[in-house]
């Protein structure tokens, strides 16, 4: 077959050159990436994004060369080749191309679908943009969702919020470029998608269980480090699951029932205004927080949101622990051995921070643990250097699952509205403050959403019997201030 020679020019030829340069390429790091258990997190954008792009541009500065020569080409009066099939010539130039065209557009759809599944990664989304979305993808793996895709929740099924995130995702790459991004990523997400079109795929209001135990151990600033263990029989549903959703926590995604509200601030701390429907009987109700009364103007310009998961359930899968409760976990799971005296003192001091490197910090935990031993114990410091050495593994360890200094990222940052202990989550509208036109209140019982059934220090534990209400009892003597305030205006100044 004769070559024409309209492709013998240097736009074409340059074109040739990258094409089959950038087919190698990929044909190299496809096979590379199959053979490596744990292959660069780079390699998958040049194989499946960069590279392809590339190629598709050589294959398209080819024609574009042969179109320009031709038509400097004198002694030609025909801007078009004549196709004539009567000619061997025409017949397989036409034969050849077609074939190559076939296999171009297979490996093409090949090379879509695994650019698709990978933009779609838990590695795309957590691990290309490493310094921005660490905090995320670090909190991720080690959250009870860390086998579910990111796109699972942040995108979902259906064409329409592919094409919604993956505009969106332009600009998050420019952002990322340009480093235009706030420190830390502000939440919750505007424009994530209801919860009833993902989280409601695997966790739908009509699968629901009855009442749950709950036991967690915590740990005093003393010399000892003591114990302090509480129970409590958690009220997520009624006292018999056959009893449906009529009581309990999760009352509120009642399909009979619409929970309404108004936040007055963007981190949904803050919630004067809340809306009860009974979408069977048609009653409403319309409670307001009495120490926050929204104006009727201010109130009209701020958004009415449906109650869903993501209002109490809003850190599901990035969960940013408090120095409390992971130095706490952290003696249970014995990283950070109970038996060393004020350990649990040394950490809480420590780690008060603020710090503004991964590595400061590091070197700080290391440096402040050693010194208050060395210093202050030296008869600890020298007979039980292995347990200080331990315990300072076990605090970087932990901080470094929780906290990012790079990103300013702090459990206080992402305040976690399960419960009521570092936000005002629940008390955001269970105050004793919302009242409504009829003189109801949205009570602040704690024995609405579960019951202590045991508390006290590991030897002097006080149980309730059966049916019995145990009140409940703070570790450290704080009078009855544990009853007047809200447990985040001491928990969330204390310990960020």
């Amino acid at each position: 077959m004769k070559i024409p020679r309209s492709i013998y020019n240097w736009l074409s030829i340059s074109g040739f050159i990258i094409t089959v340069n950038s087919a190698l390429l990929i044909l190299v790091l496809f096979i590379f990436s199959e053979l490596t258990s744990n292959p660069n997190i780079y390699n998958g954008v040049f194989t499946y994004i960069i590279l392809p792009v590339i190629l598709i541009i050589g294959l398209i500065l080819i024609p574009l060369g042969m179109l320009i020569k031709r038509r400097r080409i004198k002694d030609s009066d025909q801007r078009w080749p004549v196709l004539d099939l009567n000619k061997p010539n025409a017949r397989q130039g036409l034969v050849l191309i077609s074939v190559i065209t076939f296999l171009f557009l297979i490996v093409s759809a090949m090379g879509s679908y695994e650019a698709f599944n990978y933009t779609e990664s838990v590695d795309f989304c957590g691990r290309l943009c490493h310094k921005v979305m660490n905090p995320e993808y670090v909190t991720y793996q080690n959250s009870p969702h860390a086998r579910v895709a990111c796109v699972e929740c942040h995108v979902g099924q259906g064409a329409s919020w592919y094409v919604k995130s993956k505009l969106s995702g332009m600009y998050q790459v420019y952002s990322v470029l340009f480093h235009k991004y706030p420190s830390p990523i502000p939440t919750p997400i505007a424009s994530l998608r209801p919860a009833r079109e993902t989280c409601e795929k695997c966790h739908w209001p009509q699968k629901f269980y009855a009442r749950s135990l709950r036991t967690q151990r915590g740990y005093l600033t003393d010399s000892i480090n003591t114990e302090w263990n509480i129970s409590m029989l958690m009220k997520t549903g009624p006292t018999y699951s056959s009893f449906g959703l009529v009581e309990g926590i999760h009352w509120h995604i009642n399909p009979n029932v619409k929970i309404e509200y108004i936040a007055s601030s963007k981190d949904r701390e803050s919630i004067p205004w809340v809306k009860y429907t009974n979408l069977k009987t048609g009653e409403v109700q319309i409670f307001q927080d009495t120490a926050n009364i929204l104006d009727k103007k201010v109130k009209d310009s701020l958004e009415v949101r449906s109650m869903d998961c993501m209002d109490c359930h809003n850190r599901p899968s990035h969960s940013f622990k408090s120095a409390p409760i992971y130095i706490d976990n952290a003696i249970v799971k014995g990283d950070i051995p109970k038996e060393l005296p004020f350990i649990k003192k040394v950490a809480m001091n420590v780690l008060k921070g603020p710090f503004n490197t991964n590595d400061s910090a590091m070197m700080y935990i290391h440096d402040s643990v050693t010194n208050f031993y060395k210093k202050g114990y030296p008869e600890i410091y020298k007979n039980n250097k292995n347990l200080i050495d331990q315990a300072i593994k076990g605090i970087q360890g932990e901080f470094a699952k929780n906290v990012f200094p790079e990103m300013r990222v702090t459990s206080e940052k992402y305040l976690n509205h399960i419960g009521h202990l570092e936000s005002d989550g629940c008390f955001r509208c269970h105050s004793d403050r919302h009242k409504s036109d009829k003189g109801k209140f949205i009570s602040k019982d704690c024995n609405l959403c579960h019951t202590i059934i045991a508390q006290g220090p590991t030897k002097e534990m006080k149980y309730a019997s059966v049916n019995e209400v145990m009140g409940f009892i703070h570790p450290v003597d704080v009078k009855d201030n544990w009853k007047t305030y809200f447990c985040s205006e001491c928990h969330r100044v204390l310990f960020p």
